[in-house]
């Protein structure tokens, strides 16, 4: 069987840095040959962050037509190419060797079935990053676009970890594989088979956004202004509330930035009598509260393992951390009204959980990329737990051609056709 060398690229929603992995697949085997890491500037961030509130509910042609949208989507994609070379550069890499790179895009706007159905609107999701520029850029075959393929078979499209997190639990075992990002999801795997896969809620977007607001960081390093604040409980119950909707419904669901009560969120904290360090515990200590809530959503169907396999940014956030792993063992503050829940989960569980940082954790998501770029070019299907037959991706070889592709917006035709 061939051996294939994919750069893996993500650039997540809170657009701290673009991350990117070279892996090396044959078959079930995986390794990382080298990673690398580029911090966008501020000033993308800002520019991103407005182009996204811009292009809600707008169609395919209205948001070409915006007068900001090709010079982003320009300084974006170059922005990765220019990683990509750098790390080609500094490790002494033959782009000749590498096979392809896996590229998710930045996403501006996601309505799956979960949420779209419950409002009466139609599912879609909305990437930006043309494929075909990239390859041009780098002169590297690019595999790209995995989300569509899913939404237009009426599915989350969202998140799409699961199957990656059931290959590495080849090497590091079965258990519930628990991602801590600007979003947090998890994935359940037993047998080194993904059984369920879901969205949590917000995880580093509330702690970051707040951050940005009030000081010169991008976020809580090492919870250098958390730790000095304790719990709000009033001002807990008020960000739960706010987020309701989403965080108690069921499984499996799908979430983005787009539909997060942000301004809400920061304007509670404003009218509440919490301190500045207090205020950011609180967000804290939730960003863990409902990372554990999802798991009582888990049916009773499924055994839940013993073991919590971690990875990404948030999970190194101590309060965020600690607090988790304090929920899942009768310790830590549970709202009222959550109490059986969390008896009922603790009772599940059966034991005090292992819980582990994984060792491919640093560049997860990147490596999902690779992977499914590497399941695209061997024509296999991407098997999340709700569906099995799907070959996602679309892929583009350097050609110097027109970039048709900047935009992957993809809506379910029976529902909506605007969107086409």
């Amino acid at each position: 069987m061939k051996t294939y060398r994919i750069i893996g690229i993500m650039t997540g929603n809170s657009m701290d840095a673009i991350d990117l992995v070279l892996s090396e697949f044959n078959g079930a085997q995986i390794k990382d040959i080298c990673a690398f890491s580029k911090p966008f500037s501020k000033k993308m961030q800002q520019k991103t962050a407005n182009l996204r509130l811009k292009v809600k509910n707008k169609n395919k042609a209205e948001i070409l037509r915006l007068p900001e949208f090709k010079a982003i989507h320009d300084e974006y994609v170059k922005s990765v190419a220019n990683a990509v070379l750098e790390m080609c550069a500094f490790y002494h890499l033959d782009k000749a060797d590498i096979d392809a790179i896996g590229f998710h895009g930045k996403t501006l706007d996601h309505n799956p079935p979960s949420k779209a159905f419950k409002e009466g609107s139609q599912p879609y999701t909305l990437q930006i990053g043309s494929g075909k520029m990239l390859a041009d850029l780098t002169g590297i075959k690019v595999v790209y676009d995995f989300r569509s393929a899913f939404i237009l078979q009426g599915f989350e499209g969202a998140p799409l970890i699961a199957p990656h997190n059931a290959r590495i639990a080849l090497i590091e075992g079965d258990g519930i594989y628990y991602n801590a990002g600007n979003t947090s999801n998890f994935a359940l795997i037993k047998n080194a088979q993904a059984l369920l896969s879901a969205d949590a809620g917000p995880c580093n977007e509330y702690i970051d956004s707040f951050i940005r607001k009030k000081t010169d960081d991008s976020c809580d390093f090492d919870a250098k202004y958390g730790k000095n604040g304790k719990l709000d409980k009033k001002l807990l119950m008020r960000l739960f509330d706010l987020d309701r909707d989403y965080y108690e419904a069921g499984l499996p669901k799908s979430g983005d930035p787009q539909y997060y009560h942000l301004s809400d969120v920061l304007e509670a904290i404003e009218q509440s009598d919490a301190c500045f360090e207090d205020a950011v515990f609180t967000l804290e200590y939730l960003a863990a509260y409902t990372a554990a809530f999802a798991l009582t959503l888990i049916e009773e169907r499924f055994d839940l393992p013993s073991n919590i396999v971690l990875f990404g940014g948030g999970w190194k956030n101590p309060i965020v951390r600690e607090s988790f792993e304090n929920l899942l063992v009768f310790q830590g503050y549970v709202l009222p009204e959550h109490q059986s829940r969390f008896e009922v989960l603790r009772r599940r569980l059966k034991q005090r959980p292992a819980i582990k940082y994984s060792a491919f954790g640093q560049m997860m998501e990147a490596r999902l990329m690779a992977d499914m770029a590497y399941f695209k070019l061997m024509g296999m299907p991407w098997k999340l737990p709700e569906v099995k037959t799907i070959i996602a991706g679309r892929i583009a070889n350097p050609q110097n051609g027109a970039y048709d592709d900047m935009l992957s917006l993809a809506a379910k035709t029976e529902i909506l056709e605007k969107y086409h």
